[in-house]
C-alpha cells in the first residue's frame, strides 16, 4: 500500500487485463551498452561467496547487488537489473539487465549463493528462479494468487515462502537441487479474523522465518494479524498454531527479528508506527506491544520496512511519505525501542532497506525517485552517513545487496 497512484491495490487491479503480457520483455527502451538482450546473456553475474557475518569486519572489491522493479508502469524497469556495488566506498555501478521477468518487486537467495527468486507483482501472481551463474531463468511457478509482495527461503534452502498481498494468501514451493522450483505445495488464505478498519479485506504482506527455524510467520496488513505456522519440511504443508492481533487499524506490514530471538519488531503502515514484540520460540506465539512513534510527525508516511543491526544495538525504520530513516537504539536485550531521530533517505518513497552481509553499509531503494541510496552505518553509534550521490534505477522497490 502507498499513496496515491503509487498504491498496491491501485497498481495490482491495474495488471488483471494485462498480466499475460506482462511477462514479455519490454520493448519500449533500447537496451544500454552494458544491458545483453533477452535472448542471450551478458557478462557474467557476479559469483555470490560467502560473505564475513555482519559486524565482523568490512569486505573488499566489488560486490553483487540485485535490484527490482515494476515493468509494468510508466518508467519503470525491464527486469532484474544487476549491479555492483564497492565495500569500501558504497559506490554502485551498474551491470545490465535479466530481462522476461515480470514486476520482479521482491528478491530472495537462497543461502548457497547459487539462486536468485523474485516474485511476479501481478494478477496471476507467481515466483521465478534464477540461476546466477549464466542469468538463466530456471522457470516460474504460480503462487495460487495475485500480487505476490514477498518471498523468503527457509533456512535450509530447500523451500520458498511466499505472500500474496492482493488475495491474503501464503504460498510454499519445493526448491529442486538444481535451485528451480517445484510445483505448489500449500496454499492459505486468511480468512479470520474479518479485515480490519478500513480494509477489503487480507492482505498478506510477509513471510519468514523465525530465528530458531521452528516456525514461519506472515504478517497481513488487511486482518492486523501476525500468523504462525509450523511448516512440514519433508510434505511442505502450513499448520496454524498461533495469531498475533495488532490495534486494529494499525495495518501491519514488515516484521523483524532481534538476534536474541526473543523479540521483534513491526512496521505498522497504516497508523504509521511501530510496535516491539515478544517471541516465544518454543509455541511460535507472539505477542504485539504498545505502538510506538516513528519521529516522522502527524503526516501520512507509511513506513515500509525495519531492520535490526546484528549486534542488536540499534534499528532503522524506512518512512515513505516522510521519504526518512528512523534510527532507534534497542535497549532491555531487545525489549525497548528508543527513538533517537530520523535522516533523510536522499530519494522518494523508500520502498525496501537492506544491509550489506558486513552491516557497515544500508541500501535504500527509493520507488518514486527511481534511486537506490546508499548509506555508512557507524557501528558504535548507529549514525547514518550517505554514501555519495544516489544510483539511477527505474522504480526501484527492492535492493539485495550480497
Amino acid at each position: 500500500m502507498g499513496s496515491g497512484g503509487w498504491s498496491r491495490r491501485r497498481f495490482v487491479g491495474a495488471l488483471a487485463g494485462t498480466a499475460a503480457t506482462a511477462a514479455l520483455p519490454a520493448c519500449g527502451d533500447a537496451p544500454s551498452e552494458t544491458e545483453p538482450p533477452a535472448s542471450e546473456p551478458g557478462p557474467s553475474a557476479p559469483r555470490a561467496t560467502t560473505s564475513a557475518p555482519r559486524g565482523t569486519g568490512k569486505t573488499s572489491g566489488p560486490r553483487p547487488l540485485y535490484l527490482g522493479t515494476y515493468t509494468s508502469v510508466e518508467g519503470g524497469g525491464t527486469g532484474i537489473g544487476f549491479a555492483t556495488y564497492d565495500a569500501e566506498s558504497g559506490r554502485i555501478t551498474g551491470g545490465g539487465t535479466l530481462t522476461g521477468v515480470a514486476n520482479p518487486s521482491y528478491l530472495a537467495l537462497r543461502p548457497d549463493g547459487r539462486t536468485l527468486y523474485a516474485v511476479n507483482e501481478q494478477d496471476d501472481g507467481a515466483v521465478t528462479a534464477v540461476r546466477l551463474s549464466d542469468r538463466e531463468v530456471l522457470g516460474s511457478r504460480s503462487t495460487g494468487g495475485g500480487g505476490p509482495c514477498h518471498l523468503s527461503v527457509h533456512p535450509g534452502g530447500r523451500w520458498l515462502l511466499s505472500a500474496n498481498y492482493t488475495s491474503g494468501s501464503v504460498a510454499v514451493h519445493p526448491i529442486e537441487a538444481s535451485g528451480a522450483l517445484g510445483e505448489r505445495t500449500d496454499l492459505v488464505k486468511h480468512s479470520s479474523p474479518p479485515p480490519g478498519p478500513g480494509q477489503d479485506g487480507p492482505h498478506a504482506h510477509q513471510f519468514i522465518t523465525s530465528p530458531d527455524g521452528g516456525h514461519v510467520l506472515a504478517v497481513d496488513l488487511g486482518t492486523d494479524t501476525v500468523y504462525t505456522y509450523r511448516l512440514d519440511e519433508k510434505t511442505g504443508r502450513l499448520t496454524e498454531v498461533a495469531q498475533a492481533h495488532t490495534r486494529p487499524g494499525a495495518g501491519p506490514r514488515h516484521l523483524t527479528f532481534h538476534p536474541g530471538g526473543r523479540h521483534a519488531y513491526l512496521a505498522n503502515e497504516v497508523d504509521n508506527t511501530v510496535a516491539v514484540c515478544g517471541y516465544d520460540p518454543g509455541t511460535g506465539r507472539l505477542s504485539v506491544g504498545e505502538a510506538q512513534s516513528t519521529g516522522t510527525g502527524s503526516g501520512t508516511s507509511y513506513p515500509a520496512q525495519i531492520l535490526v543491526t546484528s549486534n542488536g544495538a540499534y534499528a532503522y525504520l524506512a518512512n515513505r511519505g516522510h521519504n526518512s530513516l528512523t534510527r532507534y537504539a534497542v535497549e532491555a536485550d531487545g525489549a525497548r525501542l528508543r527513538l533517537l531521530d530520523t535522516v533523510p533517505v536522499a530519494g522518494d518513497f523508500p520502498r525496501q532497506i537492506a544491509f550489506s552481509p558486513d552491516g557497515s553499509l544500508l541500501f535504500a531503494a527509493n520507488q518514486k525517485s527511481s534511486t537506490a541510496s546508499v548509506f555508512h552505518v557507524n557501528t558504535r553509534s548507529g549514525e547514518l552517513r550517505l554514501a555519495g550521490e544516489p544510483f539511477a534505477s527505474p522504480v526501484a522497490v527492492c535492493a539485495l545487496p550480497l
